[in-house]
């Protein structure tokens, strides 16, 4: 991982994870009758894995600086998000607004005040036209990254982190129960809380502070871990092709945690790849690299087609996805990377390394950064 002031480098097996992970939500939205619950493993494993990469850059802060550099960890974030974001906004603004596409036209203001302040997922609150509700994801994270970084700065201190990600992984758990409880029987209205998805994140988080225990743990010979590697995507395909899973309850309590785990595997394995270990996995590593623009664009693209129920009509909401991904990718996120390199500097650090439970041998420890990998 790189530092979030410093230009990312790319890690291949990171791309192919993001990219599995994009795909199975383009293929939910094309065809939610065959991949019902594609889009919700896709979206789990997103999040797991941006826990695991936030962690670690997170880590590296305070082992080098003894705290998180909220700041500059916050400037990041946004020089990375907001650009792409306001890419796509302005698309929505000329569809919904200029166009008045869908006769929606009234609604939005609301939609893109909800889009930038991240709360797309906080019930009472407007969220505007239906064409932006898959910002709740967006909203789900960035306020998860409002307070672990405080939370990871003072485990850290304490050397208490493995039991705060423990309490935290419990605890959100038990949030979700009870909201459940609260709204039962129609399980499907806490579909977008956060709490119903923080598991995931934390999942991630934990999978990074204790990488060198998994991989002990984890079969070190290339035949036995290509062989779970197979097993894992195996699984999380078959998974995807189950009906919805929004309304279930032992989807959050069970599932989240259990397609959040695999994605730690897969990434304590990916993420160490120095090259591709085959060359079938490079349209995977391409559209991981567009994944982010991918995800804004997919499913107001499917609305703006009137969600079509055709083949012809579903690839054309893939091409078009591809397409604006495309654009933003070279017109938006590269530039604007190399604006975030400038305006905050910083140098290369690993995503790799031991847990710093013991902030004094922490102290003691600056090893040399392994090869970086790319925050989400």
């Amino acid at each position: 991982m790189r530092d979030a002031d410093a230009t990312p480098r790319r890690l291949p097996g990171l791309d192919a994870l993001r990219g599995l992970a994009v795909s199975l939500v383009l293929l939910n939205h094309a065809w939610p009758a065959t991949f019902g619950a594609a889009g919700v493993v896709g979206v789990t494993i997103f999040f797991a894995l941006s826990g695991w990469l936030i962690t670690g850059l997170l880590l590296r802060d305070v082992e080098q600086h003894g705290r998180v550099r909220y700041g500059r960890f916050a400037a990041a974030r946004a020089l990375r998000l907001y650009p792409p974001m306001l890419f796509m906004l302005a698309g929505f603004v000329v569809v919904e607004g200029a166009l008045d596409h869908l006769g929606d036209r009234h609604l939005v203001p609301e939609s893109l005040l909800a889009a930038v302040t991240y709360t797309m997922n906080l019930p009472l609150l407007p969220h505007g036209s239906e064409s932006l509700y898959h910002f709740w994801t967006l909203a789900t994270e960035e306020q998860f990254y409002l307070l672990w970084p405080l939370v990871l700065a003072w485990g850290w201190r304490r050397g208490l982190l493995r039991v705060a990600v423990g309490i935290g992984v419990l605890g959100t758990l038990a949030a979700c129960t009870v909201t459940m409880l609260l709204v039962a029987p129609d399980i499907a209205r806490i579909y977008a809380l956060p709490t119903s998805w923080a598991a995931a994140l934390l999942v991630g988080c934990a999978g990074r502070l204790g990488q060198d225990t998994l991989l002990q743990l984890l079969p070190p010979e290339r035949g036995p871990r290509r062989r779970l590697l197979v097993v894992l995507v195996t699984l999380l395909l078959a998974a995807s092709l189950s009906g919805p899973t929004g309304a279930h309850p032992w989807w959050y309590l069970l599932g989240v945690p259990a397609v959040a785990a695999a994605t730690v595997v897969l990434v304590s394995y990916a993420g160490r790849w120095p090259v591709l270990p085959s060359g079938l996995l490079r349209p995977a590593v391409a559209l991981g690299t567009v994944s982010y623009a991918a995800y804004l664009w997919n499913a107001a693209i499917v609305r703006w087609l009137h969600h079509p129920q055709d083949l012809l009509g579903a690839l054309a909401t893939i091409a078009l996805t591809l397409v604006a991904a495309t654009a933003s990718w070279w017109l938006v996120e590269r530039p604007a990377g190399r604006l975030r390199a400038r305006l905050l500097g910083g140098r290369p650090v690993s995503g790799r390394g031991r847990t710093p439970d013991d902030p004094r041998s922490a102290r003691r420890r600056r090893r040399a950064p392994s090869a970086p990998a790319r925050t989400t």
